[in-house]
C-alpha cells in the first residue's frame, strides 16, 4: 500500500483529505512543514499532498528543503485556495506534480493522487529494471557503486568483496544452467545476512559486493562468511549430490570505512587486495584489509610462480571484448604490433566514429559484446572507439562491422562511420 504524508495547519482540511485518501492509501498526517520534514526522513512516504500557504515555513520553502534534503526529486501535489494562476505556474516550474483547489471534491482528490501513485509506480517498476541484476535480484554493477557510494559519505560500516571458489567447475562438470541455479542460491543466501539498511549487489560473473552499514565487528564478519560457506555446501550438495566433490566455497575481503577512505572505488580497491590474500592463503575465508600484513604475506609469498599467477590473473572473465583505458590500449597495441610482424600474425586497427556523443554507452555496449575475448577496444574520444582484432581477414572485419551495425536501431548507421587499417597482413 503506498503512503502518503498529508501536511496541512488546518486540522479540519487535514482531516478531510486523510479520511477521504485512508479508503485506498496509508496516510500519515502533520500540522507544519517543520513537523512534515522530520517525518519524511523517518517514514519515507510515496507522495507529499501539502497545503500551499501555512505559517512559520510555506509550502515553496517546505518543498525546496525536502529537494535539498533529498537525492531525487520529491513527488508533491499542493492544495491551496488561492484562485490565482500565478501560484499554479510557480508551483509547477518549481516541480510539483499537480496542483488542487479547495475545497475539493473526493473523487477529484483520488483521481488525481491515483494518477500520480500509478505513474510513481511505472516510473518505480522502471528503475528497478534498469537497477537491478535481473538473475539474482541484486543491484547490478553500476547501481551497486552508486548507491553504496552514497552511503559511504555519510554512514560508517564493512565494505566485503565476495567471490565463489571454483566455481568455473560447476559449469564446466554440471553445465552453465547448474551455475545459474548455484548463483542465484548465493544471492538469496546474501540476502539473509543483510539487514533492511544493507546493501548488496552483483558485481559480475561470480563475485559479489555488500555494504553492511555501522558493523565494525570482525566477529560478526566471521559469523556471516561462515554462515555462506556453510549454507552454500549445504544448497550445493543438494543441487548436485552428496557424491558432489567441487571445493566450492566463498572467499570474502573486507574493509572498514572510514577506516581506510570513503570512496567506493578507493575502498573496493582494498577489499579486492583483501580478497586476493584469501585466495593466496587457502581460501574459503574472510580477510580484513589491513596494508602492512597483506603486502608482507605478498612479499614472502610473490616468488611462487602460481601465486604470481594469481594475483596476475583476471577473475570473472566477462563475454565479449577486452575494454581498456586509452594508455592501456596504447600499451595492448604496441606489445601486439611487435607480436604481428614477429610471428606473422594478422593484426587490425578499426575506428568507429559516432555522429551523436549521446549514444558512445549504448555503442559502447554493443560493441564489447559483438566482438571476440581476444580483441581490444577504447574509447578514445567522446564519439569514438578503437578496436585491435587479431587475426582477422578483410572479409571477417567487414563482417564484425555489420554484426555490429546489425544491433543498432536507435539511429541511423550513416551517422557511424567506420575505419580500418591492416598492421600485419594475414592470409586470406
Amino acid at each position: 500500500m503506498s503512503k502518503i504524508l498529508v501536511v496541512d495547519d488546518e486540522k479540519i482540511m487535514l482531516m478531510l483529505a486523510s479520511r477521504i485518501l485512508s479508503k485506498k492509501y496509508e496516510v500519515i498526517t502533520s500540522t507544519s512543514a517543520t513537523e512534515a520534514l522530520e517525518i519524511f526522513e523517518r517514514e519515507r512516504p510515496d507522495l507529499v499532498l501539502s497545503d500551499l500557504m501555512m505559517p512559520e515555513m510555506d509550502g515553496y520553502e517546505f518543498h525546496r528543503v525536502l529537494q535539498e534534503k533529498n537525492s531525487e526529486p520529491v513527488p508533491i501535489i499542493f492544495m491551496t485556495a488561492d484562485e490565482s494562476t500565478e501560484s499554479e505556474n510557480r508551483v509547477f516550474n518549481n516541480g510539483a506534480m499537480d496542483f488542487i483547489r479547495k475545497p475539493f471534491h473526493p473523487n477529484v482528490l483520488l483521481s488525481r493522487v491515483g494518477n500520480i501513485i500509478e505513474n510513481l509506480d511505472k516510473i518505480h517498476g522502471l528503475k528497478t529494471a534498469a537497477s537491478v541484476d535481473p538473475m539474482t535480484g541484486l543491484l547490478n554493477k553500476s547501481e551497486a557503486q552508486k548507491q553504496i557510494g552514497e552511503l559511504l559519505k555519510k554512514t560508517y560500516g564493512a565494505l566485503l568483496m565476495l567471490d565463489l571458489d571454483s566455481f568455473k567447475l560447476v559449469n564446466d562438470i554440471y553445465g552453465h544452467n547448474m551455475g545459474d541455479k548455484i548463483l542465484i542460491r548465493f544471492a538469496e543466501l546474501i540476502k539473509k545476512i543483510i539487514r533492511e539498511n544493507d546493501l548488496a549487489g552483483r558485481m559480475g560473473g561470480d563475485e559479489f559486493v555488500v555494504y553492511l552499514q555501522h558493523v565494525h565487528d570482525e566477529k560478526i564478519l566471521q559469523e556471516k562468511a561462515k554462515f555462506l560457506n556453510d549454507e552454500l555446501l549445504i544448497s550445493a550438495k543438494k543441487f548436485m549430490g552428496e557424491d558432489m566433490n567441487i571445493p566450492l566455497s566463498v572467499s570474502i575481503g573486507a574493509v572498514y570505512s572510514p577506516d581506510e577512505g570513503r570512496d567506493f572505488l578507493n575502498l573496493y580497491k582494498k577489499a579486492d587486495a583483501a580478497l586476493y590474500d584469501v585466495k593466496q592463503h587457502g581460501k574459503h575465508a574472510i580477510e580484513l584489509y589491513n596494508k602492512k600484513i597483506i603486502d608482507e604475506k605478498n612479499l614472502s609469498e610473490g616468488s611462487k610462480i602460481s601465486q604470481m599467477r594469481l594475483i596476475l590473473g583476471e577473475r570473472n572473465v566477462e563475454p565479449g571484448a577486452y575494454f581498456t583505458d586509452f594508455e592501456t590500449f596504447k600499451k595492448i597495441y604496441q606489445l601486439m604490433a611487435r607480436m604481428a610482424e614477429n610471428y606473422a600474425k594478422g593484426l587490425d586497427l578499426v575506428q568507429f566514429t559516432l555522429a551523436d556523443e549521446n549514444f558512445a554507452e549504448e555503442f559502447k555496449d554493443i560493441l564489447i559484446h559483438s566482438l571476440r575475448k581476444s580483441d581490444c577496444v577504447t574509447q578514445s574520444d567522446k564519439n569514438k572507439f578503437l578496436v585491435i582484432l587479431i587475426e582477422a581477414t578483410i572479409n571477417e572485419c567487414d563482417i564484425i562491422r555489420d554484426r555490429i551495425f546489425s544491433k543498432i536501431k536507435k539511429v541511423p548507421l550513416e551517422n557511424i562511420s567506420f575505419e580500418k587499417e591492416k598492421i600485419y597482413p594475414s592470409g586470406d
